[in-house]
């Protein structure tokens, strides 16, 4: 019988800390407090890639207790350790802690030290979790994840296919097989229309750098000047492709890459947006 009561006070006690834990983790003014030390932390981060002091070190020190108090918290108010570990921003939170207690003194190789500086600077991201409309988004792209997959395969399958036509119509050709009077307009097509920049390789000249040829128009970066040097080299017989060729590559290449491809991205984006905001005014109206 006195088992039973001692079994039954330790719970009430567990309760109770759960509780007061929960009460104190979900205060407003305790994510306010929390949300100021994650700007404080980032910024000290980014103050110490220009110099280092002993009180910034102390600060960053003081920040990391705070940190695993914080976390401490959280794990007492959860139902269960599985409940804890089943939510994403904790093992992401936890995990930030325990690095930010690993001694940079432990590591001898330079390469592994600063393998783990660049982990505690992943201690910015904390400032996701800070509001809540960044976490919706965050949300979000969790949830477009699998169309994303879908829409880089499709890409994907694009510009691999786009990359082996414009190596077969844009190669040029190795200056060191030219003679005569090919290599003369071979010379001339480099100093009138080089490549962009002056240290790149021949934009079409293998299909891993017509792939990021393609992926650079995607951007918009230089994709006018590539149709111009292509014009000027069919013009000096350089290459055989003629402008009408060119024109159309180009732009349909734009076109497919630039509207409808990245407008795939974005729909995904938008319909689960609003997929999640849906069932969160469903989540605010349904009686508790």
């Amino acid at each position: 019988m006195s088992e039973m009561n001692g079994t039954a006070m330790e719970t009430g006690y567990g309760n109770v800390a759960r509780q007061a834990a929960k009460s104190l983790a979900c205060n407003r003014w305790f994510e306010l407090g929390i949300t100021i030390v994650i700007l404080v932390n980032s910024l000290l981060i980014g103050v110490e890639t220009y110099h280092t002091h002993d009180t910034i070190t102390f600060v960053q020190n003081i920040i990391l207790y705070v940190f695993t108090i914080e976390i401490a918290l959280r794990f007492i108010a959860s139902d269960s350790v599985k409940s804890f570990f089943s939510d994403g921003w904790n093992i992401f939170d936890l995990s930030l802690v325990l690095v930010g207690y690993i001694p940079e003194t432990m590591f001898e190789n330079a390469s592994a030290m600063m393998a783990l500086r660049v982990l505690r600077v992943f201690r910015v991201l904390r400032l996701l979790r800070a509001a809540k409309e960044i976490k919706v988004i965050i949300s979000v792209l969790l949830k477009s994840t699998s169309a994303m997959f879908y829409n880089v395969v499709l890409f994907g399958i694009f510009i691999y296919l786009f990359s082996i036509i414009g190596v077969g119509l844009f190669r040029l050709p190795d200056p060191a097989t030219l003679d005569g009077e090919e290599k003369a307009r071979y010379e001339k097509l480099m100093e009138i229309a080089p490549h962009s920049p002056a240290n790149s390789p021949d934009p079409f000249g293998t299909l891993g750098e017509a792939m990021f040829t393609l992926f650079r128009e995607l951007t918009g970066e230089d994709w006018t000047d590539l149709r111009y040097n292509h014009i000027t080299a069919y013009e000096l017989g350089v290459i055989k492709t003629p402008p009408v060729v060119i024109n159309m590559f180009h732009i349909v290449w734009f076109i497919i890459a630039a509207f409808m491809l990245l407008n795939l991205v974005t729909g995904a984006i938008i319909n689960n947006y609003q997929a999640v905001m849906d069932r969160k005014d469903e989540e605010s109206h349904s009686p508790e």
